[in-house]
């Protein structure tokens, strides 16, 4: 199977290892660490109010919501990418909304709206969120079948999260998930990015000049760049995160998974065929297995917002609406691709 160029590309690579190089006195006097927001003020009792949902520890989380809640046939809690924010599901929850399915997206922290921008708040931090988020809305909307779309970062973080079923929740959708764990990289890229984040973990990369292109839908991307709330440049120390993230995400337990519809697109350049074909042939296979795992030739990184987005989001209602053989319907094509590359 061809590699496929990333975020973590080996020009990206060079320049972690030409920034450390002009710091041989920080590697003689001192290791610098990566820095992680502390939470906040414990023994808060959580609460999802119209706008935003309150955590444990007092973070406020701006949140958006599609369609009517008297009207819920399934709702879905859709988590967005790295650098990202809920806005990232616009369309998808005008869409789904349209099938009676209801979208409730949030901005993790460090994103968006949401406090501490830019910066990392730990990977157990986002997984206890969402797990809180979980319980608030099963709460809320106790009759309605209760999923969780992640898409890319948002993917690892709905697998963490997820990967022994919770009894809330009746499924999950991985979007493009973000599994490219580091026993997946190079060694040469592992190092650097080890170097650079014990060295000049505050320094802002931009990615400028590694030419990925991570949807076909160009005014989309422009309008993304626009957008004061999506983060430009991201710190070295954010990036060693989520890489511990996608870690800990590639390992988790498969073999209870629930019902669950993983989607990736052939042209990606942004998360690696491998990984993802990996992550694949650790789901349990068998007569009553309960995944799915579609392939889209001409989809990028982005596939709710590329310019094929409307068969994607046709894909996962109906998926979310099926049930039994229905579900079946769908095409295996990401585990015959994987099978052809082995």
């Amino acid at each position: 199977m061809q590699q496929r160029r990333s975020i973590m590309d080996r020009h990206f690579v060079e320049r972690l290892v030409a920034t450390a190089r002009l710091l041989p006195l920080v590697l003689l006097a001192s290791c610098a660490r990566p820095y992680i927001v502390p939470a906040g003020t414990a023994g808060i009792t959580p609460a999802l109010n119209a706008g935003y949902a309150v955590m444990e520890d007092g973070y406020r989380l701006p949140v958006t919501r599609w369609g009517e809640a008297g009207n819920c046939r399934a709702l879905v809690i859709a988590l967005h990418g790295l650098n990202d924010y809920r806005k990232a599901f616009s369309t998808t929850g005008e869409f789904l909304a349209r099938h009676g399915i209801n979208v409730l997206a949030y901005d993790q922290r460090g994103f968006g709206a949401a406090p501490g921008w830019g910066y990392w708040h730990g990977s157990e931090r986002l997984i206890r969120d969402l797990r809180t988020m979980i319980s608030l809305v099963s709460i809320q909307y106790p009759d309605c079948p209760l999923y969780v779309l992640g898409e890319s970062m948002g993917g690892a973080v709905a697998l963490a999260a997820l990967g022994e079923p919770s009894p809330q929740v009746a499924g999950m959708v991985l979007v493009a998930p973000a599994v490219w764990s580091r026993d997946s990289m190079p060694l040469y890229q592992r190092a650097a990015l080890w170097l650079a984040v014990h060295t000049v973990p505050d320094q802002r990369l931009t990615g400028k000049g590694l030419k990925l292109k991570p949807s076909d839908n160009i005014d989309m991307l422009r309008a993304l760049g626009r957008d004061p709330l999506v983060i430009k440049a991201t710190r070295v120390d954010v990036l060693y995160g989520v890489g511990n993230l996608m870690d800990r995400a590639a390992r988790a337990p498969l073999d209870g998974i629930g019902r669950t519809l993983i989607l990736y697109g052939r042209r990606d350049e942004i998360i690696p065929a491998q990984p993802t074909c990996r992550l694949v042939r650790r789901l349990p296979n068998g007569p009553d297995r309960r995944w799915r795992a579609i392939l889209y030739d001409n989809g990028f990184h982005m596939l709710t917002r590329d310019l094929q987005a409307e068969t994607v989001l046709g894909d996962i209602a109906h998926w979310l609406l099926a049930s039994g053989d229905a579900a079946h319907e769908l095409s295996d094509s990401l585990v015959s691709y994987c099978a052809e590359s082995d």
